[in-house]
């Protein structure tokens, strides 16, 4: 058998989301190209290595044994890039970091420049994704860092506070709504939404909706929150938009900003790490930085 790493990578994280399209999601593939990698993988052992289903994909015996070793292969390998990045000079370096929407564009940035700036030689890639992709892929080994929901299952994963983010509703100063200090997202479902394109933030907000049996009512999905709140100031729509993001841009687009009475509306955020502590120097660095400027 001939594995590599991005094999074994793609492997776990296929068996850890249970599913081929998340696990491709994950280590960043193509559905097409993930399904022929785990084929080649089973060809070349001669082996079958998934059980196929409609709900999903489970490892067979023979996965799980290959679940055990790549487990272990993956950690070893980071240890040694640990270990031998103590003795590289001038070599740069990468930090993974996975971050939900609310964290990737109202924190996140600010953050992290001055800790960039005292390292030039070292580089992130960050990326977006929904809170349990975040953790699922931080336990599997597949980012460093993760930035996410701390509501969401963390089991594996040692966690920091971050910060706290409170969604509201941006709606003109003249919409009925604008009235009531508080709202319930259920009371706003007949209502037409500006949302957000392609942000993990957009799916949670949607799959809200989806446990009350409904289907927001989209108009238009915009790239950023500030484009959101020019929208409904426009008296396009209401959005649903982080409150930091919403008093940044109350007075510039002449929006009202509503509290939305829901418990899901109240997110805390946390940092997550394995809970081997197993994390290179880098990233250690980023971590610690992360932990002492979100403190009051």
């Amino acid at each position: 058998m001939s594995f590599d790493l991005n094999d074994l990578r793609l492997f776990l994280a296929v068996v850890d989301a249970g599913s081929i399209t998340h696990g491709a999601l994950d280590v960043g593939l193509s559905l097409p190209a993930a399904s022929e990698r785990l084929r080649a993988m089973e060809a070349a052992g001669d082996v079958t290595l998934l059980t196929r289903g409609r709900r999903g994909v489970t490892p067979t015996e023979a996965g799980e044994a290959l679940v055990h070793h790549a487990r272990t292969i993956i950690r070893q390998t980071v240890q040694m890039r640990s270990e031998l990045g103590a003795y590289a000079k001038g070599m740069r370096a990468t930090v993974r970091v996975l971050a939900n929407t609310a964290a990737m564009t109202e924190f996140i940035p600010e953050r992290l420049a001055a800790w960039m700036a005292a390292n030039p030689q070292i580089d992130i890639d960050l990326k977006e994704r929904q809170s349990i992709e975040i953790a699922r892929s931080v336990a599997a080994g597949f980012a460093e860092i993760g930035i996410l929901s701390d509501a969401v299952e963390t089991s594996g994963l040692t966690l920091s506070p971050f910060a706290t983010d409170r969604l509201v509703v941006v709606a003109r100063h003249d919409h009925p709504i604008v009235e009531r200090t508080q709202v319930r997202f259920a009371d706003l479902l007949d209502e037409r939404f500006i949302g957000l394109a392609g942000g993990a933030l957009q799916d949670h907000i949607e799959g809200q909706a989806a446990k009350l049996g409904a289907k927001l009512k989209l108009r238009v999905k915009l790239r950023t929150f500030d484009d959101i709140c020019r929208m409904t100031g426009a008296g396009m729509g209401i959005g649903i938009v982080p409150e930091k993001a919403a008093r940044r841009c109350r007075r510039p687009a002449q929006i009202a900003v509503i509290r939305l009475q829901e418990k899901w509306a109240v997110r805390r955020l946390s940092m997550c790490i394995r809970s081997d502590g197993q994390l290179t120097p880098p990233a250690l660095s980023l971590f610690e930085h992360l932990a002492r400027s979100g403190r009051p």
